[in-house]
């Protein structure tokens, strides 16, 4: 397929997918928060979603390139350097000083401004003792609605579609952060006297390669994996949709969560 005409499909597809991420970015959670209390409950909440983004990202490495010995050249030629790129960032990139992955910088700004890691830290005590993440996920503890948005993750994961893959990886995974959240964070970062630096880090981090690196190239992978074939940009097509619906049931959940400890504060 030429260019053009892969440009075409993506802008059909993104076009096909602007209602949801319109509910996204006006999702009612944003205007929800009011203490450093819902932080926790959303980031308690939302760890899953930055630790499963590792299965899709891991799960596009292993397909994408060569990692068998001995070796031989994957055929992804653009895909490949995207994906190792990705993994270099979100496995190993740099703050400050230190090498340190984005999903255990997260834990540590969990910590560092009070949110409970316990639900999070068990699933990967589980996993490394040996435990399926199915049931891993089920001794963890973690909120009903992180659970659900896993199980989708992995749905599409075990659907063994590298393009499907690819395309809840590419659409279900864009960081739209409203200006009202940042500035929530920003807010009570300052009231914290800096408890959540490491928060504001993450997000304007990933602001920022979304937009200016990985975001294109994203795209172009998904255009490269679908190729002429009208069967894979449909499945690509349903797992962006997934994934998106998946997005929004889990800032319902944690919305939800929110008004219900308010009641119950209200009420104790």
């Amino acid at each position: 397929m030429s260019t053009s005409k892969q440009t075409e499909k993506l802008q059909a597809l993104a076009e096909q997918l602007r209602p949801l991420y319109n509910r996204l970015a006006g999702h009612p959670l944003y205007k929800s928060f009011k203490t450093v209390e819902d932080l926790h409950v959303f980031m308690e909440a939302h760890v899953f979603a930055v630790w499963d983004f590792m299965s899709l990202l891991k799960t596009l490495q292993r397909g994408l390139t060569s990692i068998d010995v001995p070796w031989l050249p994957s055929r992804f030629a653009l895909s490949r350097r995207l994906i190792n790129e990705i993994v270099l960032g979100e496995e190993s990139d740099v703050y400050g000083t230190e090498t340190v992955s984005h999903f255990e910088l997260y834990l540590r700004a969990m910590r560092v401004c009070g949110a409970s890691t316990t639900a999070i830290e068990t699933l990967l005590k589980g996993l490394y003792d040996g435990a399926g993440w199915e049931q891993a996920l089920a001794m963890s503890g973690a909120p009903e609605a992180a659970q659900r948005f896993v199980r989708t993750t992995f749905a599409v994961i075990d659907s063994d579609k590298l393009h499907a893959t690819a395309a809840a990886f590419t659409f279900g995974r864009e960081d739209l952060i409203p200006d009202m959240f940042r500035g929530f964070i920003r807010d009570q970062n300052e009231k914290l006297h800096g408890r959540l630096e490491l928060m504001r880090w993450y997000m304007e981090r990933h602001i920022e390669v979304d937009s200016e690196e990985h975001g294109p190239m994203a795209l172009r992978m998904v255009g490269e994996l679908c190729g002429d074939d009208a069967t894979k940009w449909q499945e690509a097509t349903n797992a962006a949709e997934m994934a998106l619906r998946a997005r929004i049931a889990l800032w319902d959940g944690i919305a939800a969560s929110l008004k219900t400890e308010r009641v119950e504060t209200f009420v104790s």
